[in-house]
C-alpha cells in the first residue's frame, strides 16, 4: 500500500515539537506514513503569519498535483495518541476537505508568550479549522489554490476556508484536534494541539495533559529504546 501523506507544519523557533510530533505518530501508526515539513524555506513566499507554516497549509493540494489524499497536520504543537490510519480511514469523497468544526473563544489573548514567536492571538469565526485537515487534493475546488493565490489572498478568507462552500467542508471527531489549552483534559483525545504553546515554554510547562507531551518526548530522544 501507498504511504499515508503527511503533511505537517514546522518552524526552526521550535524543533522540539517537530521533533515530538513526528515520533508521536510513527510510534503508533499501523501503516505507512510519508511526513513532509511545510516550512518557510522549501516553499515558495506567500503570506507570512504568526509561524512559517500559516499560510503555507494551503499549498498541499498543489504539492499533491490536484491528486489524491493527504493530511496536514499543525504538528509542531501537537502530540499524536491514536493510530493516523483511524483517521485516514474517515475520507468523504463528496467534501474538499474535513475539520474539527471547533467554536470558541481563546482563554489566551497572547500566545508562545515569552518566546520569538510570542505573538497576540486573534479569535475569529471558524479558528483552528484549518490546524488539521484531511485533504480530498483531487476536489475541483482546490485547483484554484496556488502559490500565487495564497500569495495575494485575504488572511481571514485562507484561514477560514471561504474558497469553499459549507457543503464542500465536512467534519471530523473532536478527538482529532483537541485543543488542550482550552478544554482541558480529554482521556479519550487522539491528537492533543497546544495551541497558545508546547510545554517546552516555560510559560506552558504545566498546561494541562503536557505529561502526555513530556512522556512523548522522552520517548522520541530515547537511544535505548527502553524508559
Amino acid at each position: 500500500m501507498r504511504p499515508v501523506p503527511i503533511y505537517f507544519g514546522h518552524d526552526e523557533r521550535a524543533q522540539a515539537g517537530t521533533t515530538v510530533f513526528v515520533s508521536s505518530v510513527i510510534e503508533r501508526a499501523s501503516v505507512p506514513v510519508a511526513l513532509t515539513p511545510v516550512c518557510r524555506r522549501a516553499l515558495p513566499a506567500v503570506l507570512e503569519g504568526s509561524n512559517a507554516f500559516t499560510f503555507r497549509r494551503f499549498l498541499v493540494p498543489w504539492m499533491q498535483g490536484f491528486s489524491g489524499w493527504a493530511i496536514f497536520a499543525d504538528g509542531s504543537d501537537m502530540v499524536c495518541l491514536g493510530d493516523i490510519a483511524d483517521l485516514w480511514e474517515m475520507r468523504r469523497d463528496d467534501v474538499a476537505v474535513q475539520v474539527v468544526k471547533v467554536d470558541y473563544r481563546t482563554r489566551h489573548p497572547r500566545k508562545y508568550v515569552s518566546t520569538a514567536m510570542e505573538s497576540g492571538n486573534e479569535d475569529y469565526a471558524r479558528k483552528n479549522w484549518a490546524s488539521l485537515m484531511l485533504i480530498n487534493c483531487a476536489h475541483p475546488q482546490w485547483r484554484e489554490i496556488t502559490p500565487e493565490y495564497v500569495a495575494r489572498a485575504p488572511a481571514l478568507d485562507l484561514l477560514q476556508l471561504r474558497f469553499l462552500t459549507d457543503e464542500q467542508i465536512g467534519t471530523l471527531p473532536a478527538s482529532w484536534n483537541w485543543l488542550v489549552d482550552e478544554f482541558g483534559h480529554h482521556e479519550e483525545a487522539r491528537l492533543l494541539h497546544f495551541t497558545a504553546g508546547i510545554p517546552a515554554f516555560p510559560a506552558y510547562a504545566n498546561a494541562p495533559m503536557a505529561a502526555r507531551w513530556y512522556a512523548a518526548a522522552a520517548r522520541a530522544m530515547s537511544a535505548t529504546g527502553v524508559l
